[in-house]
Formats: structure tokens, sequence, C-alpha cells
């Protein structure tokens, strides 16, 4: 593989990880929250579902999910469903959940309960596999063996995921003194939840490329 492609692949995977979506505000709500074996957690979860959607857009599943109007509503409306739960949940937190003084956090969900969340909204996101789709292709030589070009390019983008989202949740970690206050936690969780149910409607309007 030309390593000025690989490099040109690289920025604009890391420039599209890095943009604030589902995966990263839910990183940050992790990382405010709870704690990092939770951030680490849900970011694995997330790069196993990227994984799977790799898989799936190179196997040429992907395809068949993109040209079929239905399955691609129902991907759509399912994660946007999840999108949308996830906000309200936000919201219900937003009257209930008070830091400690010592900004000590209790942990009330498991870490299978956060593997289980993060995964599922990240294989029920159908922008992963129209990204693969469409760039995939741009960069793969296909004179050579397709295997190792797509275990290249997928561990890029999946250590570009799991570290960017790592960090954002680190730095909500560090900036938890900020919000000791219930008030700052309060609208904390209204305004993710909003963002959430926001992403959830937004995800609706993604339009199949196929059609």
């Amino acid at each position: 593989m030309d390593l000025h492609i690989l490099f040109l692949y690289s920025v604009v995977a890391f420039f599209y990880v890095i943009s604030p979506g589902p995966a990263v505000f839910l990183a940050i709500t992790n990382g405010l929250v709870h704690d990092m074996r939770t951030v680490t957690t849900s970011s694995f979860a997330n790069i196993l579902g990227l994984f799977i959607l790799s898989s799936i857009s190179i196997s040429g599943l992907g395809i068949i999910l993109l040209t079929s109007a239905t399955l691609f509503m129902i991907v759509k409306i399912v994660g946007a469903g999840y999108l949308i739960y996830l906000g309200i949940k936000q919201f219900k937190s937003a009257s209930s959940l008070k830091l400690k003084k010592d900004e000590n956090i209790k942990i009330e969900k498991s870490l299978k309960k956060t593997f289980l969340e993060s995964f599922f909204l990240a294989v029920t996101n159908p922008k992963p596999i129209i990204f693969f789709i469409a760039l995939f292709p741009q960069f793969l030589n296909l004179k050579s063996n397709i295997t190792p070009q797509f275990f290249i390019m997928t561990g890029i983008f999946m250590f570009f995921s799991f570290f960017s989202l790592c960090i954002y949740g680190f730095v909500a970690k560090s900036a938890r003194g900020l919000f000791k206050k219930q008030n700052f936690m309060t609208w904390f969780h209204r305004i993710t939840g909003g963002i959430f149910v926001g992403l959830g409607f937004s995800l609706l309007q993604i339009k199949n490329t196929q059609n």
C-alpha cells in the first residue's frame, strides 16, 4: 500500500473521528459522571462495533444495506431511537444526580451495561457504513490483496477512535471539579440529553447515497 495514500487516508480518518458525534458525547458523559475504566470500556466497545461495520462494508453486505431502502430505514430508525432513548435518560438524570464534594462519583452502571450501551450505539449508526463504503474504495489498491489493506485501514480508524474517545473522556473527568454544584450537573444532563435527542433526529435525515 502506497505510504502517501495511507497518510492521506489517515488524515481523513483522523478528522472524521475527532468530529463531535454520539460516541464523543457518550465518552464525555462517562468521563464526567463515572471514571476512566468506564470510558475505556465504552471506547473499546465502540471500536469493536466499528470493526464489525467495517467488515460488513468490505464484505459487500454494506452495499446490500445501502441499496435496500427498507433495511437502511430500519437501521436509521433503530439508531435514532436509541439516541433519543439515551437523551431521555440524560433528562431523567438531570434532577437526580449530585456530585460528592470530594469529587468521587459512585458508579451506577456496570461495565457490562457500559459496554453494551456503547456497542449498540456504534453498530446502529449508519454513518460509519457510508464512510467506509464511500472512502475505502478511494484508497484501496485493487491490484493488490485487499485483506491486508482492509486490516491496516480499519486498524488506523479504530486506533484514532479509541484514543480520541479516551482523551475526550479524560478531559471531561479532569474538568469534573467545575461541576461540583448540582446546578451545573443538572444543566449538563439537560444539554447532553438535548444533544442526544437532536443527534437522533438528525440521524433520520441521513439519505441513502445509493438512491
